[in-house]
């Protein structure tokens, strides 16, 4: 069967607060390890009052310290936001402490708006040019040092890190295919390129020491519940999220508000089936389908799912039932 693993973006539900999804996202990640996940990845994002996992690698350390078995990571790491040696040290701690769990998934937007990003790096010239170089430069350092070498990543050097490139459109796609490594593509919210990035990666993989043949995977959004009316509801806390985030109003993750969707305006419905057209949402057998017919259609090695619901209970049943339906 094709392994399935978990995108968690910590969300901050309206009436909570930081410290409440950081103990969720460690809940959830010791029910993944119990039902077969394979990965439990969180991402970076920034100034955003609905997501916790801004300081990802410290919220990667959380989680692994609370399970045993499932690979932790990044999924992604905004690599322009940082310099490549802080990003292997910060992975190579992870891996001495975690070895042969940890993953690094690097992506090269800032994962936040502009303000934000210059924020964090000072400046904005020619930093997400460089992420090709910046991603070379980064692998480097998980190499064993070279004679003479003068910059070395301390911890780092030699470690067991599985790095990917992340990618929402085809510049993403044809890098990870040119360095031979693992694309995981955000289909999750950027489905229309899909088809056309999986070609491109593809098309343009070459061999390398990491990676011998292509690695595809996809992110789902899954709303995963007993019947299909239950997922539904559900779903509108994620519909609210997407619309306020698009019109420039990021906030907590609303509860769910039934007949959202009915009072929406064109533009925002047509926003959402966009966003939402590759998402596997209803009762056990509509998720089965769904998540079949994606795999069928892009023969995918691994999906990486995202559930974002209101209700931390509900959560936990969207992914027992997924886990369930790709099992069967």
């Amino acid at each position: 069967m094709t392994p399935l693993s978990v995108l968690d973006l910590a969300p901050i539900v309206e009436g909570g607060d930081a410290a409440q999804a950081f103990r969720n996202a460690v809940d959830l990640a010791q029910h993944a390890e119990r039902w077969g996940y394979r990965r439990f990845w969180l991402a970076e994002h920034h100034n955003m009052p609905g997501i916790a996992s801004a300081a990802t690698s410290i919220a990667i350390a959380h989680v692994a310290a609370a399970t045993s078995t499932i690979r932790v990571g990044a999924g992604g790491i905004m690599l322009p936001n940082h310099a490549p040696l802080v990003i292997a040290e910060q992975f190579g701690t992870l891996d001495a402490l975690y070895p042969g769990r940890i993953d690094l998934g690097l992506g090269r937007a800032p994962g936040t708006d502009q303000a934000t990003a210059q924020a964090l790096r000072r400046t904005l010239v020619g930093d997400v040019d460089r992420f090709p170089e910046d991603v070379v430069e980064l692998i480097s350092y998980f190499k064993a040092p070279e004679p003479g070498q003068r910059v070395r990543a301390f911890p780092g050097a030699g470690a067991d890190v599985s790095v990917w490139i992340l990618g929402s459109s085809l510049f993403g796609a044809e890098l990870a295919g040119t360095f031979g490594l693992p694309f995981a593509f955000a289909s999750h919210f950027a489905p229309a390129l899909l088809v056309e990035a999986v070609e491109t990666y593809r098309r343009s993989f070459r061999p390398s020491e990491r990676l011998d043949r292509p690695r595809l995977m996809l992110g789902v959004n899954v709303v995963a519940a007993d019947s299909d009316d239950q997922a539904h509801l559900l779903l509108t806390s994620l519909q609210q999220a997407f619309v306020n985030l698009r019109s420039g109003r990021p906030t907590p993750l609303p509860p769910p508000a039934p007949g959202f969707a009915e009072r929406l305006p064109p533009q925002h419905v047509a926003l959402l089936d966009g966003i939402l057209a590759c998402a596997a949402i209803g009762s056990p057998d509509t998720v089965r389908r769904r998540l079949q017919s994606l795999v069928a259609r892009t023969q995918a090695d691994e999906l990486i799912l995202t559930s974002q619901i209101y209700d931390h209970r509900a959560r936990l049943r969207s992914f027992e039932i997924a886990a369930g339906v790709m099992v069967d």
